[in-house]
């Protein structure tokens, strides 16, 4: 910053671009400094940057620091949420990262002659072209058209009705943010409600004292008949659950895939390799030596993916089902299909000895793991085998059982062999390497929590998980050479200033980070790889994850930075995600390979319609998913009310400290009046909550022994009271500046093979929630 000067007092425009240059890094103070402003100059500086702040042109970060925001693809889905003064619509970003401030504001043009489908009202969400506004206007940030209209605004309150012995009863909202706010339902209003149903109620009057009231509008399931705790997310965010009489009646008429038009490789020894509950298996694997001498110690491989392409045509009734949902929904105790189960668990789904039609890649890679060349292939192809992913680790391990015996030598150890090969190729291109543990929930009949377990992380997975990422390299190359429109898996890198938040916190742990040059995974790998055994760990390992931006789907391809790759679309779960589809028929459009192929209508313009519609159904997959678990984790814990359990700091806000039990991975909130008798400041560098007179520290990964003292199983809430000494501080140890060796630890990549990964570009998208972690895209079947 420069010293000051003579006073001018500076324009919006002016301000903004001072801002810009640094970011989360100035405030009132500096800018003041900066341009030699005087008190009386002040009070209108702080009043013109409320005014910015108010229409979303720039965030407050930290204590007195401001900052632009990140800036809004031009394609975004967006909910309308207002009007103003004037009585224009005002909308804002339908997910938007917290970390990032308040989201910006986006003023609705409304044309003079509205076209079908894109009148839009308060509560609506609706498919917006957005660009920035005039800076030098006062007002929000940007200014939007409506393309369309996706969804009509709801006024209605979801919660589970409990009935009342003298009639009528009360809705306890499932909502987290409205734990505690109980409807009265009269007798009249219950709508035939009974206990234990998940209803929707409107809200018809309130009162200074005392329960509102409500009326119950509609019946949604009955959550002690159906014991589905997923039924809550399902409605809560919309979830499609039935299919078009139209798209049922398509899936019934369709007939097995022949050979006609298709290269017949029933010969060749595919197999398939998922989790032992899979019911979908989209992709079938086959690896053998490569013949050629030119090729010395390369090998051949082959991936074939379920031809939907074939059944589910562009247009068709089953194609604007699969693309309303944007991909399969995974619940413990169920499963939100794209695709009706006649599709995506029989004619589709590669089983054993049945022939099956697949879109099928031939990958010729080198000694060094380095693909030389690939082909694309329309087949009728037979597997030879089902096995899990376990079944599979066991026949190498030496232990094979009556499936995996006879498939050992010619098919399990070449398979294993090409991923030592292609392993090599992954560590020269040194991905993102974080170590994401996933727990995976255990039902019991009645459809309440067993048990919580973390998988063991195999060589089969990460065998699979590199052949499906070389396959979507290949998808997306080819798709490329012919100059065809298509939906690219981006991820961009962190953003500037989450970057330099990352630097500060190191620097509190004596860690620096190299930033010369380009910004690379292999630079977070460094810092992973220095505090690999050390207590700060998994705090660093957390922070780092943080700072990571979230893939989404693109028309516009930026790489993607986690798996440090310069090109990449997903193609090989066409089954349960509507992108892959999209890559299927661009293929077979390029390649001349028949029936299903992407229409001449469909262009960059409108697959970045699709892309961002798909984006937004990910995410309220993730969600879902999410608050399902939180759910049942609560209903499982609210009878130990009292108990004593061991967590780690997952989060640290102004309103407290999150926990996230180490059994179980529930996570729940340590309200900051429960920390002690003195004032505790938020250090958002830290990460951490500071006694004011003590200085005792609650930081972001400390181990602590907390107590269960409230669960709100219906919201999926819980309340913690810290144990211990809150006055006593807890000190990191330093960590060491080197360490030998480059152990990494363990990101679980976007292959395909697992289901979630949650917005990309990080100046041009914005950046991904706290607490959700790129995924493989593979995810629970």
């Amino acid at each position: 910053m420069s010293k000051p000067r003579d006073a001018k007092f500076p324009d919006k425009a002016t301000l903004l671009a001072f801002i810009r240059a640094h970011p989360g890094k100035v405030g009132t103070r500096e800018i003041a400094r900066e341009y030699g402003l005087k008190n009386a100059d002040r009070a209108e500086l702080k009043r013109m940057l409320r005014e910015l702040a108010d229409g979303g042109s720039i965030r407050k970060s930290g204590r007195r620091k401001v900052s632009e925001p990140a800036t809004l693809p031009p394609t975004l889905l967006a909910d309308i949420v207002s009007r103003d003064a004037d009585g224009e619509l005002i909308a804002t970003p339908s997910e938007w990262d917290e970390q990032d401030g308040d989201a910006p504001k986006i003023l609705i043009h409304t044309p003079r002659r509205i076209k079908p489908g894109t009148a839009a009202g308060v509560g609506d969400r609706a498919l917006l072209h957005v660009e920035a506004a005039d800076s030098r206007e006062a007002g929000p940030a940007y200014v939007g058209r409506v393309i369309r209209v996706l969804e009509r605004g709801k006024a209605r309150i979801l919660g589970i009705f409990r009935a009342l012995p003298q009639g009528g009863g009360r809705m306890v909202p499932v909502d987290k943010k409205q734990a505690g706010r109980e409807l009265n339902i009269a007798a009249h209003d219950a709508g035939g409600a009974q206990d234990g149903d998940l209803v929707s109620v409107d809200l018809i009057r309130t009162r200074s004292f005392g329960l509102a009231s409500g009326r119950v509008k509609e019946r949604l399931g009955s959550l002690a008949s159906e014991k589905a705790i997923s039924l809550i997310a399902i409605h809560t965010h919309d979830i499609p659950q039935d299919f078009s009489s139209a798209a049922i009646s398509e899936s019934e008429a369709a007939q097995p895939a022949t050979l006609s038009g298709r290269e017949d490789w029933r010969e060749l020894p595919l197999v398939t390799i998922d989790p032992p509950d899979a019911k979908d298996h989209d992709d079938a694997v086959h690896a053998a030596p490569d013949p050629d001498p030119n090729n010395k110690g390369g090998v051949i491989l082959h991936v074939a993916i379920a031809d939907v392409a074939y059944y589910v045509r562009p247009g068709s009734a089953l194609d604007r089902d699969a693309l309303r949902r944007g991909n399969s929904v995974y619940f413990p105790d169920r499963v939100v299909p794209m695709l009706p189960e006649r599709i995506s668990n029989d004619l589709c789904s590669l089983k054993p000895g049945q022939p099956r039609g697949a879109l099928a890649v031939r990958m010729v890679i080198d000694a060094q793991g380095r693909k030389r060349s690939h082909s694309f292939h329309r087949v009728l192809m037979r597997s030879a085998a089902k096995l899990s992913y376990a079944q599979a680790q066991a026949a190498i391990d030496g232990k094979p059982d009556d499936v995996t015996g006879p498939l050992l030598e010619t098919i399990l150890k070449p398979l294993y062999d090409a991923y030592a090969v292609v392993k090599r190729g992954r560590d020269e291109r040194d991905p993102l390497d974080l170590d994401l543990p996933e727990r995976k929930i255990i039902l019991k009949p009645d459809g309440t929590v067993d048990r919580v377990i973390v998988p063991e992380r195999l060589d089969a997975h990460r065998l699979i998980e590199e052949f499906m990422i070389l396959a979507n390299v290949a998808a997306a190359e080819m798709l490329e050479k012919k100059a065809l429109p298509l939906i690219y898996r981006v991820h961009d890198e962190p953003s500037v200033e989450k970057v330099h938040n990352l630097v500060d916190f190191l620097k509190t742990l004596d860690l620096s980070f190299a930033k010369g040059g380009a910004l690379r995974p292999a630079q977070f790998n460094r810092i992973l790889a220095m505090v690999k055994g050390e207590d700060s760990e998994p705090l660093v390992n957390e922070v780092v994850l943080r700072s990571q931006a979230q893939a989404e789907y693109s028309s516009e391809n930026y790489g993607h930075f986690g798996l440090n790759l310069r090109r990449y679309a997903h193609f090989t779960s066409p089954i349960r995600r509507y992108a892959d589809l999209v890559v299927h028929r661009a293929l077979i459009r390029a390649l001349d390979l028949g029936d299903g192929a992407l229409p001449p209508s469909e262009t960059t313009e409108t697959l970045a319609e699709v892309a961002a519609q798909i984006s937004l159904t990910e995410r309220r997959a993730m969600k879902a998913e999410r608050e399902t678990v939180d759910r049942l984790i609560a209903h499982h814990l609210a009878d130990r009310i009292g108990a004593t359990f061991q967590g780690r700091v997952s989060g640290v806000t102004k309103a407290g400290l999150f926990v996230k039990l180490s059994d179980t991975g529930a996570d729940g909130l340590i309200p900051i009046r429960s920390l002690g008798d003195e004032y505790y400041n938020y250090d958002e560098t830290r990460h951490a909550l500071i006694g004011s007179r003590s200085g005792a520290m609650h930081r972001l990964g400390d181990v602590v022994d907390v107590k269960l003292v409230e669960a709100a199983p219906v919201a999926g809430a819980l309340r913690f009271e810290l144990i211990g000494n809150a006055n006593v501080e807890f000190t990191h140890r330093k960590t060491a500046r080197k360490t030998k060796g480059t152990s990494k630890a363990k990101l679980k990549t976007e292959s395909g093979k697992s289901a979630r990964a949650k917005p990309g570009r990080a100046k041009a998208r914005k950046a991904a929630k706290p607490k959700q972690k790129t995924k493989s895209g593979r995810g629970k079947r």
